[in-house]
């Protein structure tokens, strides 16, 4: 495309706002015109985000600017309905939202929002102008379900998926603490995670008359980043099948990988894909689906999204090698 897709993001100075500078100033098709944070306005975003040392002089701005195409919301949960009420931003410009307030068909004013999963909305998304993009857990949990929805294949499944401490932000907390957190692991929000909404959500869309349950309990890691997710469930397809069914569905689907071999987090932690491992013991199949919850968890799929909604290649900018060691 002839001029760059010029670019705002709002809530710059958290975890998804410095991984979203990180990608975008090494997309070719993107300028980013401000990057926004009322508490670190007029700093340097290396001061803030040191991984950014020597590749931008660009500063926190105190203001918005309406010039620009696309509007990234970073901000914590809650804060982007409030952001959206109490600021006019211009009807041309895009919003691309990372927090959970629009996930549910909620709306801002004349502002309507597209789920932001493109392995399932690809078609609305690239005719969207507004994305709530999806959670972290959400994302992940279900890469490895959605065929197995569209085939009328879910009831009940049991799932277990332990994240690192990014996925809780940059807030202070006790378990948060590196103290608390090395060699440590811990249970919470057991069969009650915000992101269960959302997921059944889709899973509706693929199959309006399932009844399907889904128990989920998601664990604290002791890293920093990535997401290992194992759902468990009765299945009569042979392994062979479903792996066949799997390929099918994410057939063209470039960040998603079916893997013959055991997965592990160093495989997709600082890249937007998401790995997926099948496996059959009797009646029960287990899938294991993985990835980097900051990533496609988060600001990679946020990008993918803006890709896609301004007829980009969705792998722009994205191309981006695990650190394997």
């Amino acid at each position: 495309m002839a001029n760059k897709i010029k670019v705002g993001i709002v809530g710059g100075a958290g975890y998804t706002g410095g991984e979203l500078v990180r990608i975008l100033l090494n997309h070719p098709q993107v300028e980013i015109v401000f990057v926004h944070s009322k508490s670190n306005a007029g700093k340097f975003l290396y001061q803030v985000h040191k991984d950014l040392h020597g590749d931008t002089t660009m500063k926190f701005a105190s203001a918005l600017s309406q010039k620009i195409d696309v509007l990234f919301l970073c901000v914590g949960h809650g804060e982007a309905s409030k952001f959206l009420t109490a600021n006019a931003i211009d009807a041309k410009i895009k919003i691309i939202d990372l927090s959970q307030d629009f996930r549910l068909g909620e709306t801002s004013g004349k502002r309507k929002f597209v789920y932001g999963l493109p392995e399932l909305n690809r078609a609305q998304i690239k005719k969207a102008k507004n994305i709530a993009n999806p959670g972290c857990f959400a994302t992940t949990i279900q890469m490895g379900l959605l065929p197995l929805a569209k085939a009328g294949l879910l009831k009940e499944i049991n799932t277990t998926g332990i994240t690192g401490s990014t996925g809780a932000g940059q807030g202070l907390s006790d378990t948060a603490h590196f103290s608390w957190r090395a060699n440590n692991v811990q249970a919470y929000k057991t069969l009650s995670h915000q992101h269960l909404a959302e997921i059944g959500q889709s899973f509706l869309k693929l199959d309006p008359s399932a009844d399907i349950e889904l128990n989920f309990v998601p664990w604290r890691g002791d890293f920093t980043r990535g997401i290992f997710i194992s759902s468990q469930l009765s299945c009569s397809l042979s392994l062979n099948e479903v792996t066949t069914l799997f390929k099918k569905f994410y057939a063209g689907h470039p960040f998603i990988v079916v893997s013959q071999e055991p997965v592990f987090l160093k495989q997709v932690v600082n890249t937007n894909k998401c790995f997926i491992q099948l496996e059959k013991v009797g009646s029960k199949l287990v899938v294991h689906s993985i990835a980097d919850n900051l990533l496609k968890g988060a600001s990679g799929q946020a990008v993918q999204n803006m890709n896609l909604m301004f007829g980009l290649d969705e792998t722009t900018g994205l191309k981006l090698k695990a650190n394997y060691f």
